[in-house]
């Protein structure tokens, strides 16, 4: 298998999303077997999603969440309230002043 070349940043918060969730398994005293079933995944592709490998799919991710009590976050991580640039761009574009529509004279005068 060919290694992605993501930003070392993605790279960290995956390994460490993996980690959290190895430790959320480990706290809960689940067994890796009982919690591949419980996701719906194969041991192996539970194994990678610990490790924070970036070839398992969302899908994966948010199955071990789920399963572990932990998708009241998921829908937050492209939520706009958290998107201070997208934001910032936005306000830039807000009109100076609004007016009223002016009215158009009528083409019968």
């Amino acid at each position: 298998m060919r290694k992605t070349s993501l930003p070392i940043p993605i790279q960290k918060a995956l390994r460490k999303l993996g980690q959290d969730i190895r430790d959320s398994r480990r706290r809960r005293r689940i067994p890796v077997a009982l919690m591949a079933e419980r996701a719906d995944l194969s041991r192996a592709t539970l194994g990678k999603i610990e490790k924070g490998d970036p070839s398992v799919s969302l899908g994966g991710y948010a199955n071990v969440l789920f399963a572990l009590g932990l998708t009241d976050r998921l829908s937050d991580l492209a939520d706009a309230t958290f998107d201070t640039v997208g934001r910032m761009l936005e306000e830039e574009n807000l009109p100076k002043r609004i007016r009223f529509p002016t009215k158009k004279a009528s083409s019968n005068e």
